[in-house]
C-alpha cells in the first residue's frame, strides 16, 4: 500500500532521472529545513535549479501547478536562501525557480516558474 510520502517519492525520481537526462546535475534531493523542503536543487549552465515536484491522478484537486500557490512560493524561497547561504554560494550565482508537474505519463517541465518570493 502506498502513502503519500512514498508516491512522493516515486515521481521526485521520475522528475531527477528527466532533470539527469536533460543535463542537470543534482546537488540535493528533500532539501530540508525547519520552514520547508526543496525536492530538487540542480544546476545546469551556471545555474542553481530550485525544483519543486507535483503529481496528480486526477484534476479533483486543481492542476498540479496550481498547487505551488504564492505561499509555496515563498516557502520554496527562504529555503532556496538557505541553501544558497548554506552551501557557500556567493551573490552572483544564477538562480532559477522550476516546478515539473506529473499527471498519469505526461511530464511537464516548466522553467523559471516563478521568481524569488520574500514578502509575507
Amino acid at each position: 500500500m502506498y502513502n503519500s510520502r512514498s508516491i512522493g517519492t516515486e515521481y521526485e525520481n521520475i522528475a531527477a532521472a528527466y532533470l539527469t537526462s536533460k543535463g542537470y546535475a543534482i546537488l540535493a534531493r528533500n532539501y530540508r529545513i525547519s520552514s520547508g523542503e526543496i525536492d530538487i536543487v540542480a544546476e545546469k549552465d551556471g545555474y542553481i535549479v530550485f525544483t519543486e515536484v507535483k503529481y496528480r491522478s486526477n484534476l479533483k484537486n486543481g492542476t498540479p501547478e496550481e498547487a505551488v500557490d504564492a505561499n509555496k512560493q515563498r516557502q520554496i524561497s527562504r529555503v532556496a536562501l538557505h541553501f544558497l547561504k548554506h552551501k557557500g554560494y556567493g551573490v552572483d550565482v544564477g538562480v532559477r525557480f522550476d516546478v515539473i508537474t506529473v499527471m498519469e505519463e505526461n511530464i511537464h517541465h516548466i522553467e523559471n516558474a516563478f521568481e524569488y518570493s520574500w514578502y509575507n
